[in-house]
């Protein structure tokens, strides 16, 4: 069965890998348990996913977590039955007339036809073959592929419930979306939910606003991040330390505006290449004013910035197109390249409602975006340094269990743009720099953006979920759109090859990676509150506070906690806070100007004078000690 996206061909459901196949047909036992307990069900969808598979259901009955003991009773009786899943190959005119008895996604004939199944078989295209899948009494339209028999898919759990619009089509039925998920035996399961629970715990929608890093504010907008004070610090502590990797390999800081002409991005092939992830574009108050004389419709004003009728402006989707502007604002010779353009740079995109999650996936974040131009010769070398620099980031924040993703185009597929000579030759560079990683990598045709192959990073957080972060990627497409040239050796005009580099990714992504990752406890250089001092009583709050001048004097982030509460509950909170260091200040400790020395993990550290802590902590700091 397809998803809401794409509708995929019958070769690409055929390469289905065992667990997915698995996690199909789990699908099907539990529409077919929904079909025992409720027969007036009308199943569209239910495909296999990341983590599970989902059924999308309308159902007179709203379905609830309360539901799942029941559904998942009657899917043992499915699973325990061990039947067969018979694929059979029907004529469309079959298949019509089963959809329209409601035989489809059923166990039966019934009084109502099975709607989707008609509307998903109208999408089948003419001379596609057309079959269906039975399992017990249950029959399905679907393209398969699956196990064998029901017995196989014994180790499941149902997971939760949704509203899904049909293909994700707001102006369509609201549906009920029924989330499971599947193994191959039990111990794979428990594995699968024990992760889960610890996932839960490390949350960094739930940590964030208890640590109070970040918010959201409806006033503000869905999906648009408003960083407070401390997550600023992370934020900026991240940035400095890419920054200065950065100046050590050459790059130069740029600036660009957070708008840009449609002109602009009509060139690079981002409008209205991704238009519906986008901004609606606007129009300048002096062409919306003649429009508005001229009666002109909200439709009519769209059709005119599309067709460059009306100079129309866009929230930048991406940071390349200004770069390469001020890249051609100069003249430029082979001795002056490569030209290495970095930006802290801002981007908006319109993420459906139901995709957005805390500050993982966000309509407005920032990259740590870099475009480098360089010559043919030069290329090489540099996706070597821009490889070596997501090693170092990786390197730094103890992430070393990660694999690489090499994204090529389908030679087939028509969404390309730029010669196919530059392809190969893109694609060429990119697999000897990956394989010169000595890291293991897959090769994932298909997967290239619309104008260039790339490299991306999948690192294996501390409880094995995968993320995908950096992004290397060889780019012949846009110095040709842009007509970009150099002066060469011969003094003729070359055109210069662009890579577009990212090693963090989106720094909203990155920071609730880490968040999750160190579980809130961050490395003494990222965290937010680097020390705490603890008074014992209200006598020697004075120190406390000397000792936290010295503290701030040498660049360390510190507070002094000089409340009431007695020292236990203090300490339990700046636990609660994850500071990685509390100095407990009392009169033994003011008299021989130390502190007693306390660790957020490694519980009490001892005492030490006040000098040697200050020159501990910095060098743990300076060196970015994990």
């Amino acid at each position: 069965m397809a998803d809401d996206k794409e509708r995929k061909t019958l070769e690409e459901r055929n390469q289905m890998s065992d667990l997915e196949r698995l996690r199909h047909s789990c699908a099907h036992v539990m529409a077919t348990a929904i079909a025992r307990l409720w027969p007036d069900a009308q199943f569209s969808a239910g495909p296999p996913v990341e983590g599970g598979f989902f059924y999308d259901v309308d159902l007179k009955h709203r379905i609830s977590p309360d539901d799942f003991p029941v559904i998942e009773a009657e899917m043992k009786k499915v699973v325990k039955a061990n039947q067969v899943f018979e694929r059979e190959v029907i004529s469309r005119e079959q298949a019509i007339e089963m959809a329209q008895k409601g035989r489809l996604a059923a166990l039966e004939e019934r009084d109502v036809p099975s709607v989707f199944k008609i509307d998903l078989l109208e999408e089948i295209p003419e001379g596609e073959e057309i079959s269906i899948f039975k399992n017990g009494d249950f029959w399905d339209l679907c393209a398969g592929p699956h196990v064998g028999r029901t017995g196989n898919c014994k180790a499941f759990k149902l997971m939760s419930v949704a509203s899904a619009f049909y293909k994700g089509d707001a102006s369509k039925p609201q549906l009920q979306r029924i989330y499971g998920t599947c193994f191959k035996n039990k111990t794979l399961l428990t594995e699968h939910l024990d992760q889960l629970e610890e996932a839960k715990k490390r949350d960094h929608r739930r940590l964030g606003r208890e640590l109070g890093l970040f918010h959201f504010d409806e006033m503000v907008g869905q999906g648009l991040p408003l960083w407070k004070p401390k997550g600023s610090i992370i934020r900026r502590q991240l940035q400095d330390f890419i920054a200065g990797e950065l100046d050590k390999q050459g790059y130069h800081q740029v600036f660009t505006p957070h708008i840009g002409k449609l002109d602009l991005y009509r060139t690079s092939g981002h409008f209205p290449y991704y238009e519906e992830s986008q901004y609606p574009p606007f129009a300048e108050r002096e062409a919306l004013r003649k429009l508005t004389e001229d009666d002109s419709s909200c439709g009519d004003l769209m059709n005119a910035l599309r067709q460059g009728a009306v100079e129309g402006f866009m929230l930048k989707p991406m940071n390349c197109p200004h770069h390469i502007r001020i890249f051609a604002s100069d003249h430029h010779s082979y001795r002056d390249l490569p030209v290495r353009l970095a930006e802290f740079g801002t981007v908006y995109r319109w993420e459906q409602s139901g995709e957005l999650g805390g500050i993982t996936r966000t309509r407005s974040f920032t990259q740590d975006d870099a475009h480098l131009f360089c010559t043919p010769e030069q290329l090489g070398e540099e996706i070597q340094g821009c490889l070596g620099l997501v090693k170092t980031v990786f390197g730094v924040l103890g992430m070393s269990d990660y694999t690489v993703r090499l994204s090529l185009r389908d030679p087939d597929s028509s969404k390309y743009v730029g010669d196919p000579d530059n392809w190969d030759k893109a694609e060429d560079a990119l697999r000897d720099a990956v394989q010169s990683l000595g890291v293991d990598y897959t090769e994932e045709p298909g997967e290239a953006a619309f104008y260039g192959p790339k490299i991306d990073f999948v690192v294996k957080d501390v409880i094995g979920r995968e993320w995908q972060l950096g992004t290397v990627q060889v780019d012949y497409n846009l110095p040709e759109r842009f007509d970009l040239s150099y002066v060469g050796a011969d003094n003729k005009p070359h055109r210069p090859v662009m890579i577009h580099r990212a090693p963090f990714g989106s720094l909203e992504r990155f920071v609730g990676l880490l968040i999750e990752h160190f579980e809130g406890k961050f490395p003494v250089w990222l965290a937010p509150e680097q020390v705490r001092v603890l008074s014992i009583s209200e006598k020697h709050n004075a120190y406390a506070k000397e000792v936290t001048s010295m503290l701030a004097e040498a660049g360390v982030r510190a507070a002094s906690d000089i409340s009431d509460d007695k020292i236990g509950a203090k300490i339990r909170l700046a636990r609660l806070d994850r500071v990685p260091y509390m100095l407990v200040t009392g009169a033994r400790e003011e008299e021989s100007q130390s502190v007693s020395v306390r660790h957020r993990d490694r519980e009490d550290l001892g005492t030490m004078t006040r000098n040697d802590f200050v020159g501990q902590v910095c060098e743990e700091i300076r060196t970015r000690s994990l």
